[in-house]
C-alpha cells in the first residue's frame, strides 16, 4: 500500500536526502493569489467583509462575529459527560507540564553599576485558532489557550469557523472547551478572512469593538496560512503550519500492528497528510503494509486514509542500521516522531530534528495529540530542524533593561566611543561624550 524507498547499502548526503524523501507538496505562494484579497477586503471593510466571504466558503452567514457568552455556558452545560471529563484531564496534563516552562526575570552584573535584566512580558492580546474543516479539534483549543494562560496572556480570543449545522456558531464542542477553560471571547469565522479580522480588528454587527491581536496561533488550512504569510510583521505568528505528519523509526522489535495503527492515525486527519515508516526490517515493512490493508478498508475515513497513505507524502523507507534510520528521521524532520526500536529511549535521545518525540510501544501519537500533556502545535514540512512547537515561551517577548551609573557609563565610553568611529557613526560616540563634557578616554 505503502511506496517505498530502498536506502540500504547507501550513504545519502543530506541535499540527497532531503531531495529524496516524501513530502506533501503544499504551495503557499500559489494561495497567496486567492487569499490576498480577502485580506484587503476585510482590511477596508471589516466584518461585513468577513460575512460576505463566510456565506461564500462556510455557507452560512452569523448575525455577529462574536459569540454571545450564554451560548458557550449553555454548549458546556450539554457537554456529554465523558468529552468533558476527557477535556478536563487534557487541561490539567497541559498545565501541569507548561507551568515549568515559565520563564524569569533575569539580571546580570556586567561591573559594577552596570546591569543587563532580560524580563519576560507577555503579549497583550492573542487569537487562538481553532480549525473546523474535516474535523472539530477541542483539543487544540486546549493546546493554544493553556500555554497563553500560563505566558499571562491577559485577553484571548478563540476563532473558529462557523458551521451551517450550528445556526452559524462554531461546533459546540469548540465553545464548551473555551468555556471551560474561562475564555469568554470566540468569534464565529475561520479561514483567511479570520486571520485578516484577527489582525485589523473591527466593529461587530452590534456595534461592539472586535479588538485586532498581537498574535495569532493555531494550524488551518493552506488559504489560513497564506493569510498568517501575508499579514506576518502587522501580527506574529506561531508558524506556517502545513498538512500533518507521523515519522515512525523502527526495527524488528516493533509491533506492525501499533506501526500500521499509528500511521492510519495520522492519515485520518487529511489526504495530504503523510506518514512515512523508517526501518531496518523488510519484514515489518511486510507485515506493516499487509496489516494496513486491513485496518484502512475497516476505519470510518477509509477513502480519506488510503489517499493519504498513496500519495507521494506517505512512504516506507528501507535503511540498513538504525544509525542510518536516525540520519534519515533527523533530515525528515518530522511533526510526530515515534521511536519503536529496542532500547527506545537511548535511540530517542539521539534525534536532533522533531517537532515531538514519542518514545517506545506505549507512547503513540495519539497520546500527545489529547494527553499526554505536551502540546500538539508543532512545526511540518521539515521546519522541526529550527522551530519548536507551541509553547509559554510563543506568547512571551523578551526585553533587555539596561542600567547603568554615571561611573559604569564613564569607565566604558572610551570602547563605545572607538567602535562608533570604527562604524563612521560618530554621532554615537558623540552621545556618549556629551555626558562628560564632551571627551572621554
Amino acid at each position: 500500500m505503502l511506496n517505498r524507498t530502498d536506502l540500504r547499502g547507501q550513504v545519502p548526503t543530506a541535499t540527497e536526502l532531503r531531495a529524496t524523501l516524501p513530502r506533501a507538496e503544499y504551495d503557499v505562494d500559489a494561495a497567496l493569489h486567492h487569499v490576498r484579497p480577502v485580506v484587503e477586503a476585510v482590511r477596508d471593510r471589516g466584518v461585513e467583509a468577513v460575512l460576505e466571504y463566510t456565506e461564500k466558503f462556510d455557507k452560512v452567514r452569523p448575525d455577529a462575529v462574536r459569540v454571545p457568552r450564554a451560548e458557550l455556558t449553555r454548549a458546556l452545560e450539554q457537554l456529554d459527560p465523558a468529552v468533558r471529563a476527557a477535556l478536563e484531564e487534557s487541561i490539567t496534563r497541559a498545565r501541569k507540564v507548561h507551568a515549568e516552562q515559565r520563564r524569569t526575570d533575569v539580571t546580570t552584573t556586567v561591573v559594577e553599576g552596570g546591569t543587563v535584566t532580560e524580563k519576560w512580558v507577555p503579549v497583550e492580546r492573542v487569537g487562538l485558532y481553532a480549525p473546523g474543516g474535516l474535523a472539530v479539534y477541542p483539543s487544540t483549543v486546549v493546546m493554544n489557550v493553556v500555554p497563553a494562560q500560563i505566558a499571562g496572556v491577559g485577553s484571548l480570543v478563540v476563532c473558529s469557523p462557523p458551521q451551517a449545522a450550528f445556526g452559524g456558531r462554531p461546533h459546540p464542542t469548540i465553545l464548551a472547551a473555551a468555556e471551560l477553560l474561562g475564555v469568554d471571547e470566540v468569534w464565529a469565522a475561520g479561514g483567511a478572512q479570520a486571520v485578516a479580522l484577527l489582525a485589523y480588528g473591527g466593529t461587530d454587527t452590534n456595534g461592539a469593538e472586535l479588538a485586532p491581536v498581537d498574535i495569532v496561533t493555531g494550524p488551518g488550512n493552506i488559504y489560513l496560512t497564506a493569510a498568517k504569510r501575508l499579514l506576518r510583521g502587522l501580527i506574529g505568528i506561531d508558524a506556517e503550519a502545513g498538512p500533518t505528519e507521523i515519522a515512525i523509526l523502527a526495527d524488528e522489535t516493533a509491533d506492525p500492528v501499533h506501526v500500521a495503527a499509528d500511521l492510519i492515525s495520522q492519515a485520518e486527519h487529511d489526504p495530504l497528510a503523510a506518514s512515512v515508516l523508517v526501518t531496518t526490517s523488510a519484514e515489518l515493512a511486510d507485515a506493516v503494509d499487509k496489516e494496513l490493508v486491513n485496518r484502512v478498508a475497516a476505519t470510518k475515513h477509509a477513502e480519506r486514509v488510503a489517499e493519504a497513505l498513496a500519495g507521494k507524502q506517505s512512504g516506507i523507507i528501507l535503511v540498513s542500521t538504525v544509525d542510518d534510520g536516525l540520519r534519515v528521521v533527523d533530515a525528515y524532520a518530522a511533526e510526530h516522531l515515534e521511536i519503536q526500536t529496542a532500547d527506545a529511549r537511548a535511540v530517542a535521545a539521539r534525534v536532533r530534528n522533531a517537532g515531538a518525540i514519542f518514545v517506545g510501544a506505549y507512547a503513540p501519537v495519539s497520546l500527545g495529540d489529547y494527553c499526554a500533556g505536551s502540546n500538539h502545535v508543532l512545526p511540518t514540512g521539515g521546519f522541526a530542524r529550527h522551530s519548536s512547537g507551541l509553547s509559554v515561551q510563543s506568547f512571551l517577548k523578551g526585553i533587555h533593561v539596561v542600567d547603568y551609573t554615571e561611573e559604569a557609563l564613564r569607565d566604558v565610553a572610551g570602547r563605545v566611543v572607538a567602535l562608533a568611529d570604527a562604524e563612521d557613526l560618530p554621532a554615537h560616540g558623540e552621545a556618549v561624550a556629551a555626558r562628560f563634557g564632551g571627551s572621554v578616554r
